[in-house]
């Protein structure tokens, strides 16, 4: 076993397992280290240096989510030096790119410059796509930071908007590499990485190629993970904010894994999911769960039963639907045999309705003709 030692945060004694940082024993210990680049689960790069502290004896400010804690270690998590230094980050991150969140400039032609320039390269009158649920925002606020205090940067790559599910947005990347790392480390899909230098740096697919052109799955991880707008799913783009929707949590229906999920919800209509933080996929979806939705609240999912008469459909009771099933299934049973049926179940359905249907087909039916649709 790892031997317990302690060190001391803000004052008090806590303590820790070898091997743990500080970011982690401040985590265990509801201590809160605001950080941005770091992502649950992969190897912290202290790319950002939002969650530097203050070590007492060492000579500069230490990256909490990569100094490993040692016992006796003095911490300070708020210390003037901290939040000096987190302050300079976010005032440089905030004139990195597109941050048109109220908290850009304070000067109000400076600012109205600034919507409209980002207006026309969004093509939208409305502030950041995800303005009420940014990182970068929030930390803002919390240090009270606006981005007037240093040059804005120039929009280098336009918008990629050429893929089906999810929206590149070049000028509000802060380059914190959660994405990279979502994908690479996480989903294991290594389908983008850092590409080019210096100010020229931006997050690529193979070649430089648009995400429908590479290697990405559309598993959606790298925009559960990206901490601004610079990833988006493309449907809910500017037309639902968060505070405007329920979250409900469900299962996935797609196949037999049991991914837990989010649906956001708004007006009865799902608008966007996201995985749930809990096994068994720990907030990990695929495409199809991530999203698939739409069919949910298509308006060409079936409400009622229908039997064809004459070439065309007309609506039936279940009692009358299940009969006409019934008697049919008999008659091709009893005239040419059970393996003349197949049956096909579905994942959107449970494991015990599964497991029923096959018991129908081979008790009932005769049929060992059973097949089902996740294995296609």
């Amino acid at each position: 076993m790892n031997a317990q030692q302690t060190l001391s945060i803000n004052g008090h004694d806590v303590s820790f397992q070898s091997g743990q940082t500080i970011l982690e024993v401040a985590r265990q210990h509801h201590i809160d280290i605001p950080t941005l680049c770091h992502l649950k689960g992969t190897t912290p790069t202290g790319a950002c240096r939002i969650c530097v502290v203050e070590v007492e004896g060492a000579r500069t400010l230490l990256a909490s989510c990569a100094t490993p804690a040692a016992s006796g270690m003095k911490v300070q998590t708020e210390s003037p030096a901290v939040i000096e230094a987190r302050r300079l980050i976010i005032q440089l991150l905030l004139s990195s790119g597109n941050h048109n969140c109220a908290v850009r400039g304070s000067d109000d032609q400076e600012w109205t410059a600034f919507q409209l320039k980002v207006q026309g390269e969004d093509g939208s009158d409305e502030l950041c796509p995800v303005w009420g649920d940014c990182r970068l925002q929030d930390l803002a606020y919390r240090y009270q930071v606006s981005g007037e205090r240093f040059a804005a940067t120039p929009t280098r790559y336009p918008m990629e908007t050429v893929n089906p599910f999810i929206v590149r947005d070049f000028s509000r990347c802060i380059q914190c590499g959660r994405c990279v790392q979502a994908c690479n480390d996480v989903q294991v899909n290594n389908a983008i990485s850092f590409g080019y230098r210096g100010p020229e740096s931006k997050i690529i697919a193979a070649g430089d190629r648009p995400l429908k052109d590479s290697d990405c799955v559309f598993c959606g991880e790298c925009v559960q993970a990206c901490p601004v707008g610079a990833l988006v799913e493309k449907d809910v783009r500017y037309t639902v904010r968060p505070w405007e929707t329920e979250k409900v949590r469900t299962t996935c229906s797609y196949c037999g894994v049991g991914c837990q999920l989010y649906l956001h919800v708004n007006d009865n209509q799902v608008v966007k999911v996201t995985g749930a933080d809990v096994a068994p996929n720990h907030g990990s979806l695929c495409v199809k769960g991530r999203f698939g939705y739409h069919f949910v609240s298509s308006p060409e999912r079936l409400t009622d039963p229908l039997i064809k008469e004459n070439g065309t459909f007309r609506k039936a009771s279940w009692d009358e639907a299940l009969d006409l099933v019934a008697g049919r299934l008999t008659q091709i049973r009893d005239a040419h045999g059970g393996d003349s049926i197949g049956v096909l179940t579905s994942a959107r359905i449970t494991n015990e309705e599964n497991y029923i249907a096959q018991k129908f087909a081979r008790a009932v039916l005769k049929t060992n003709n059973v097949d089902h649709c996740a294995r296609l």
